[in-house]
Parts: C-alpha cells; structure tokens; sequence
C-alpha cells in the first residue's frame, strides 16, 4: 500500500497547543496511526516540529521534497492563523526555515502557497488555522485571517478535496484524529469523500450544538439555572453560549470521553465558530437573547418542574399490594375451570 506523509506546519501564529492536544488522542491515538496499529491504512510518516526528532535543515527536508514533487502523496496539516505578508512593511510576520540562496526566512505563506496545491489534502487544524481565531480579533496589527480565508472557500486540493476545517481551541484531540483517519481511508479508497458543511467542518462531528449534548441541558427544559460557577445547573445565566455554538465537547468529552468545558463546569465561549473570539465577548456575560428566553423557559420550566416533582413523588412510591400480610390484594383473581 503506498505510503503518506503529513507536513504538518505551526508556523502560523500558533501557540502549538493543537499539536499538543492531539496527543491526547484515543480515538485512535496518533501513536496507533503511526505505528500502523489501525487496519486498512497506509504507512504514515508524520513531520511536525514539536513531536519530531530532527532539527533544522535536517526537518525541513520533507517540506522541501514536497514542493519539488519528491515526496509522494501527502496531506498537509496547517496550524495557526494566517497573517497577511502583504502588510507586513519591511520584514515578516512569520517563516519556517531559510531560502538556502538569499538566506532569508521563508514566510508561512509562502509555505501555504508551496504545497497546498500539492497536497492531496489540506486540513486546519484548530480555530486559529479554520477561521483566525485569537490573533485575527478585531484590533490586531497583522491582519490575520483563517486559511480559507486566505485560500478561498473554492479551493481544491491535488486529492479534488475542499479545505477541511477541524475548530477548537484546542482541537478536541479525538475530533482532530478522527477526521485524519478518514482521510486517510479516503487516500487508501476505502472511504467516500469526507462530508462537511458549509464552513468546511466535518458534518458528524460538528453537526450539532453543545446544548443539544450537554448534561445541564435538562435543567434548562425546566429553567432551572446555575447563579454561580459552582452549581451544576444550566449555565445559560452566567454566560454559556452552548445553546448556539455548534461542537461536540459536552457528549464526546475531552479526554478518553472525560472532561470537556461545561461537562466540568466551564461556560461554552464558543471557540469552534467562525466568530470566535470577537462575537462572543465579553466572556462570562450573558449572551444575547438569554435573558429572555431564561425568563420564558423559567415560566414554563417552573411550572413544568413542580408537576414533574408530584410526579417523581408518586413513581417513588411502591404499589400498596407490595406487604406481608395473610391476604392478596394485587386483584388477581383465578380463573375458574369447567
């Protein structure tokens, strides 16, 4: 079975916390990816500065096979926000490694500008790459943007493949993974083509909202919310977006299936949608619309809560023919035979 490589960059402006979540990952772990543990995939080799033992020039032979169509097939894994070289005056936002002629950096860009086109597939990983996240909020002096951004929602890869978009900050390791696999299925041809939606994120994974898996959400139903960080009612009132915010953090968990922000009572801040971070701040206040609609759902969950309380009280209750006295009183009564 051929062989692929992931050029996996985190050059854009990144904190390399996404490399560093995927290393949680169980589902499969990058480990069992690697080491070919996973059946019906082929051999791959991972380049990715954090987790790689080679430095320098040394690492940046595989980047530089790529470009010159020397590698083979690869998928190209883009971490961190996209700055604009066009603004950059005099000097650079960000490079990885030097042209081996000028001896200048080589800039993310035109890294991007390399090898996407290349690459059988292209994947963002993290809210950084997906949509700009945390560097391109508003007021930030180097224009950054997401990589569709920067490429175009048109954009196909050597594989006939769209950008595909893996939000979070961090990714969730498991989502990350388990949208890598399938690619990789998909290079083998033991998959069909990878369904996203239209801000290119995986459709399973990323199909629904965090209200619509989290635990608190009952609590909501019946409007019964937290006041406080401490309770473990629905935190609508103190400033979750879940409601709105489309991940799968509250039913897949963090880590292994555990964890994962409002299941261990952090607020949902909305970290894996295109507006992130400027729509939703300030962080901790209530979103827009939860006033009224915590005052609604309290109405009706108040009234709604009490029944279900008289309820609760009467299914708590045994049957009165369940005892031990000398009679039955269960209404059975023989049936007479002829």
């Amino acid at each position: 079975m051929q062989e692929v490589h992931i050029l996996w960059t985190s050059e854009g402006m990144s904190c390399d916390g996404d490399t560093v979540s995927v290393t949680a990952a169980t589902l499969p772990s990058i480990e069992d990816v690697l080491l070919g543990l996973v059946p019906g995939l082929p051999k791959v080799h991972l380049h990715n500065k954090v987790l790689a033992a080679e430095v320098g020039e040394e690492f940046m032979t595989a980047f530089n096979k790529a470009w010159h169509d020397e590698l083979g097939p690869f998928i190209f894994v883009v971490e961190g926000s996209i700055p604009n070289e066009k603004i950059n005056g005099e000097g650079y936002w960000t490079s990885m490694g030097n042209d081996p002629i000028t001896g200048q950096p080589i800039t993310v860009n035109q890294w991007i500008d390399r090898l996407a086109p290349k690459a059988w597939a292209v994947v963002a990983a993290g809210t950084c790459a997906t949509y700009g996240g945390i560097h391109a909020m508003a007021g930030n002096p180097t224009g950054c943007m997401g990589l569709a951004d920067y490429l175009g929602k048109d954009f196909r890869s050597a594989g006939g493949l769209p950008i595909v978009n893996v939000p979070g900050c961090p990714v969730q390791p498991d989502n990350f993974m388990e949208t890598l696999t399938w690619l990789l299925y998909q290079v083998a041809g033991l998959a069909p083509m990878i369904p996203l939606d239209k801000e290119l994120r995986p459709t399973w994974l990323f199909g629904k909202t965090v209200h619509e898996g989290c635990d608190r959400a009952g609590y909501y139903e019946q409007g019964d919310f937290a006041l406080d960080y401490n309770s473990p009612k629905c935190q609508v009132k103190i400033g979750c977006w879940g409601p709105v915010v489309n991940c799968n953090v509250t039913k897949r968990g963090w880590m292994d299936g555990i964890g994962g922000c409002p299941n261990v009572g952090g607020i949902c801040i909305g970290c894996t949608m295109p507006g992130f971070p400027d729509k939703f701040m300030p962080f901790m206040d209530q979103p827009p619309g939860a006033t009224v609609s915590a005052t609604l759902t309290g109405a009706y969950g108040t009234l709604i809560r009490k029944l279900r309380g008289i309820t609760n009280k009467t299914v708590n209750k045994e049957p009165k023919w369940h005892h031990n006295r000398p009679e039955l009183t269960s209404g059975y009564e023989p049936r007479q035979i002829f």
